[in-house]
Formats: structure tokens, C-alpha cells, sequence
């Protein structure tokens, strides 16, 4: 089959072109079957974590809803590369192995273009958590009426829509730099002022204990801010461990005559951003004592019926 019936530019086609050939499985065909079987392993656990997860949120009501919902959208992203990039990865790998061209350039397309679209959506999804945790800390008691679950609605719909303007793969890699430089800046920003704020109230707070004016009430609210903050950032931390490795492979990748150690950097630094999947399930249940509640009671409740 001509390899121009799937590529609609020429960055695509070199892609397509490096990505599925004969040269590149030659003494790495053993490294592929075993990031084959990993990523097997992290489809299944990404499923049931995510899975989890996506239950005890539905279960748990002490959480603002809002917040909730953006915890819930990128648990359904997890759990979407889980059952979509994963197993296409996978389709990809074994038909390089096997030498099936043409099943290795429709799931080198699909993997390349679902992973991309799940990645925008996380990275947006992680920015809006940073400026929800940020219009927290600084609307006060006007946060639930100005942060309702509505307008949360419209901006995880945003996402969404943003995500999935795609034209051909050169444009979507373009797309996925610009989004994820505009997060990284954003988030940024949002925890610089967030600590910074932290650290103006804790003085303040000091400053009135210093007066014999103590306030039980301010740094038992900070406090609980600080824990859910904390969450958070344990949560963007790990996205960018997972993720920085792959777009520093990807960034130094030649566009034309890629040596096989680039080829087979590649390949970890992708299984590395799937692991990202799998991990955020056991951030949340670490981290979130009220998501770690929610989910002892389903698994309690789910073994009680079994036996």
C-alpha cells in the first residue's frame, strides 16, 4: 500500500517513514516486546485505578464539586490512555515486530494523534486545578460563589474542544509545544502567587499571636489549604517527571536519519509518560484523604459482595 494514502504532509510522511521501517527493529525487537509487556501491564492498571478512582469521586460529597470535577475529567483522560493509547502502542510495537506495515502506520497515526489530544487535555486540565487552587486562596468565602460547577462545566467542555483541533500531525506537535509552554507558565505563576500569599498570611498570622491576638480560626483554614495545594502539586510534579523526558527526546530528535538510540529513546520516554496514567490513582488515594476514604469504602464494599 502507498505510504502517501496516510500522510497529508511531508513532515507526516518522514514521520510515518522512520517510525515504520525494517532498519529500526534490527537487534531492538527483544526491547520492544518487553515495553510491549509493560505497557500491557499499565492498561490493566490504569483501567482499575483510574476506574477506582472515577467511583469514589462519585461516592465522595465532602469534596468541593468543582474541584471534583477536574479531578474526575483528568481521571477519565488516565483512563482513556489506559484503554485507547496503550493498547495502540502496543498494536504499533507488535506490528513493527511482526514487519505489518500497513496495521503499523494506522496505529502509529492513531497512538501518535490520541496521545498527543489526552496530553493537551491533561496539561490544561493540570492549569485549571493551579488556578482553582490560586482563586481558593485568594476570593475567600466568595470562592463557591464565584467557582460553581457550571462555569467549571464550560471550562472542562473548553478543554475538551481545545484539544481536539487537530489538521495533521506536524500542526498537532506544534500545537501540543505552544499549549504545554502556555501551562508551564501559567501553573507557575499560579503557585509562585500561591505561596507567596501562604507566606504574607503566615507572617500576618505570627504577627497577631506576637499582639496577644491569636485567630484559631485563619491558620486551621490555611492549614487545610496548604494539604490541598500540596495535592495538587504532588499530582503536576509527577505529570512533568513523566513527561519531561519525552519532550526533551522529542525535541532533539533529527527530522531526517534518526540513529537507533534515538529510536529506542523514544520508545522509554513513551512508556514513561503511559506510567503517568497508572500512577495518578495512588497520588489521589495518598495524598486526598477524602478520594483515600471513597475508595477503602468501594474496595470494602466490593469484597464484602464478592465473599
Amino acid at each position: 500500500m502507498a505510504l502517501t494514502n496516510f500522510t497529508e504532509d511531508e513532515n507526516q510522511k518522514i514521520f510515518l517513514e522512520l517510525f515504520c521501517a525494517v532498519e529500526f527493529i534490527r537487534g531492538v525487537d527483544s526491547e520492544i516486546i518487553f515495553l510491549s509487556a509493560i505497557n500491557i501491564f499499565l492498561s490493566i492498571t490504569a483501567f482499575l485505578g483510574n476506574t477506582l478512582i472515577l467511583v469514589a469521586l462519585y461516592k465522595e460529597t465532602s469534596l468541593h464539586p468543582p474541584s471534583k470535577l477536574l479531578y474526575r475529567n483528568l481521571a477519565i483522560t488516565d483512563l482513556c490512555v489506559g484503554i485507547i493509547v496503550e493498547p495502540v502502542a502496543v498494536t504499533y510495537w507488535t506490528s513493527v515486530v511482526k514487519e505489518r506495515w500497513d496495521i503499523c502506520y494506522y496505529s502509529l497515526r492513531t497512538a501518535a494523534f490520541s496521545g498527543y489530544t489526552l496530553c493537551v487535555v491533561s496539561s490544561l486540565t493540570l492549569t485549571a486545578i493551579s488556578v482553582d487552587r490560586l482563586l481558593a486562596l485568594l476570593l475567600g468565602l466568595r470562592y463557591r460563589q464565584v467557582v460553581t460547577l457550571r462555569r467549571t462545566s464550560i471550562t472542562i467542555l473548553s478543554i475538551v474542544g481545545a484539544s481536539t483541533i487537530i489538521w495533521s500531525l506536524f500542526i498537532t506537535t506544534w500545537y501540543l509545544r505552544i499549549v504545554t509552554a502556555l501551562c508551564l507558565v501559567i501553573i507557575s505563576f499560579a503557585y509562585t502567587k500561591i505561596f507567596c500569599t501562604l507566606r504574607h498570611n503566615q507572617i500576618h498570622v505570627q504577627n497577631h499571636v506576637a499582639q496577644g491576638q491569636p485567630s484559631q480560626a485563619i491558620p486551621l483554614n490555611i492549614a487545610r489549604y496548604r494539604k490541598a495545594v500540596y495535592s495538587a502539586l504532588w499530582v503536576q510534579g509527577t505529570f512533568v517527571v513523566c513527561y519531561l523526558p519525552f519532550t526533551i527526546a522529542v525535541a532533539l530528535m533529527p527530522q531526517r536519519g534518526i540513529p537507533i538510540s534515538a529510536y529506542r529513546a523514544w520508545h522509554f520516554t513513551v512508556t514513561l509518560v503511559h506510567l503517568n496514567s497508572s500512577l495518578n490513582p495512588l497520588l489521589y488515594c495518598w495524598k486526598i484523604s477524602e478520594v483515600q476514604q471513597a475508595v477503602k469504602e468501594t474496595l470494602r464494599q466490593l469484597f464484602g459482595r464478592s465473599s
